[in-house]
């Protein structure tokens, strides 16, 4: 049984959608490519409580990592992609071609990017921090706007919390078990 529940950000609506215990799916309510919720869902804001005030506090500069239990479904090589996106640090982006050195597969930049194409958990997973070889903004599932927002939303809060302390400390990538089945 699937649940469901929309809330509205800073970037537009977010649809969750889960089983009643684990986040499965985070999507765009806005940009090229929506989605809705299926006929079969329950609409249902209970099961994403703990989602909906994590998001709120990463849209509000206060999160720069999250903990929730999700069950994202893919393949082993796309499980093995999101759990390194996990470890990209808050503010900070990568290339493909990293990602694919940091899973082991140096010549494998391509899957990779369609491995974080096909992420359904964005800014939970942040597929949002890979950029192509030279640093420019390519393909996200919200619309290169959505992941320029994002980006500038961790760029701005590193910012503020490297000037605001002295040791520069800043938050460490959450470390969730996405590869178990």
């Amino acid at each position: 049984m699937m649940y469901w529940h929309e809330m509205k950000t800073p970037i537009g609506p977010l649809l969750l959608a889960g089983d009643g215990s684990r986040i499965k799916l985070i999507h765009f309510g806005a940009g090229p490519h929506v989605r809705r919720p299926e006929r079969d869902w329950i609409a249902d804001a209970l099961p994403f409580e703990a989602a909906v005030a994590q998001l709120k506090e990463y849209f509000a500069g206060r999160r720069q990592s999250f903990d929730l239990p999700l069950a994202p479904e893919g393949t082993a090589f796309q499980r093995t992609v999101w759990q390194a996106l996990t470890r990209i640090p808050y503010g900070e982006t990568i290339s493909y071609g990293e990602l694919a050195r940091r899973i082991g597969k140096p010549q494998a930049s391509r899957a990779v990017g369609l491995a974080n194409g096909a992420n359904p958990l964005p800014i939970v997973v942040p597929c949002h921090r890979v950029t192509g070889a030279d640093g420019s903004l390519t393909g996200f599932g919200g619309g290169l706007d959505i992941k320029r927002r994002l980006l500038a939303l961790e760029r701005e809060v590193s910012v503020r919390e490297m000037a605001a302390s002295a040791k520069g400390r800043r938050g460490e990538a959450p470390q969730m078990d996405l590869l178990a089945s």
